[in-house]
């Protein structure tokens, strides 16, 4: 069991760093199309507290409770 919960913790890192590229990737592209910040932003915020709570569970299986 240990393996697949490794399995899974390594696959829920690899998930909270495409969300961190993807917010990224958002406000760069708001940035270009001249966009208000605040649609930007918002959405910035929901996939960043989104990584946040996939980190959280990928601690949570790694043993690491901080």
């Amino acid at each position: 069991m240990s393996e697949q919960l490794d399995d899974i913790r390594s696959r829920l890192e690899t998930i909270s760093e495409e969300l961190a590229d993807l917010a990224l990737v958002h406000l760069r592209e708001a940035v270009d199309a001249g966009e208000d910040g605040a649609g930007a932003a918002a959405t910035e915020r929901r996939l960043t507290r989104a990584r946040r709570s996939i980190d959280k569970a990928a601690a949570v299986l790694g043993g690491d409770t901080s």
